[in-house]
């Protein structure tokens, strides 16, 4: 039996065991498990030493992903640049910690035709704001703004962008108005918390990027579309970056990712109580 799961705090309301399970199903991986475990940064080092030669790997969510770094035996070059791990491989006993959230990102983009923006606004500075600025590095783009409540709380993103070449503006929600003539706008903001930026983003901004998944379609997300803009959500993201993590942790490259979207597709829509 080989075992992985994702950690974080909450986390009841992970896609990521359909997604990894429906994997291993299409793969024949029968004696592979996937599970959620609450799991915060208190508990986090105790966890990881209590696991043993039958567990593949993890993928982490909030708190969890920068929390891990100094727990880990090594850690790639993007993990190290972005400031945070998203996945932790285990293999002869040690950890190695990987950020697939940046790939996640990419691949949404390019599925939606959105992957050559020559300019950039994000909303919000936490952990997928530095994979943002990672993933539109890998697109070509080596500037951004970003909008954030309090730039003195903006300085671990700051330090990303340094670490990754990245020349980085920051801006206050209040001035938000001031950035919007940009190709793509990215959201990595709380379900409900960018609402009140729909109308100004709507029909000015021709690409956004929601990382909200459920529920969908965010305000935001509706009055982009409405306006006759390209919208990408949260789940294409939430999506790619697992077929990552299967690869990793797995070794196989074969992941199907037609199988793990259906089945992440079922849960959505499942849990706002329609059926397909």
């Amino acid at each position: 039996m080989s075992r992985a799961a994702v950690l974080g705090s909450p986390i009841a309301h992970s896609l990521s065991p359909y997604l990894h399970r429906a994997a291993y199903r299409a793969l024949g991986l029968d004696d592979w498990s996937y599970e959620a475990i609450e799991c915060d940064e208190a508990g986090l080092p105790g966890l990881l030493g209590g696991l043993g030669p039958d567990w593949a790997g993890l993928s982490l969510t909030m708190p969890l992903k920068r929390a891990v770094l100094p727990l880990l035996d090594t850690v790639s070059e993007l993990a190290v640049e972005v400031g945070g791990a998203n996945t932790v491989v285990l293999r002869e006993g040690a950890r190695h910690g990987e950020n697939t959230d940046v790939y996640g990102i990419v691949r949404a983009l390019t599925e939606a035709g959105a992957a050559r923006p020559r300019s950039a606004a994000i909303l919000g500075g936490g952990a997928t704001a530095a994979s943002t600025l990672a993933a539109l590095r890998e697109l070509g783009l080596g500037e951004a703004t970003l909008v954030v409540r309090d730039p003195g709380r903006a300085g671990e993103t700051a330090e990303v962008a340094e670490r990754l070449g990245t020349a980085l503006t920051v801006q206050t929600f209040e001035k938000i108005d001031t950035v919007l003539d940009v190709d793509l706008v990215v959201s990595t903001l709380p379900s409900g918390a960018a609402d009140g930026f729909a109308d100004l983003v709507a029909g000015r901004v021709p690409v956004v990027f929601d990382v909200v998944y459920a529920p969908w379609p965010t305000r935001l997300a509706g009055a982009v579309a409405q306006a006759g803009g390209t919208v990408v959500g949260g789940f294409p993201m939430l999506l790619h970056q697992a077929v990552r993590q299967v690869e990793l942790m797995t070794g196989r490259t074969d992941v199907p990712v037609e199988a793990m979207r259906a089945a992440g597709e079922a849960e959505i829509l499942r849990r706002a109580g329609r059926t397909s």
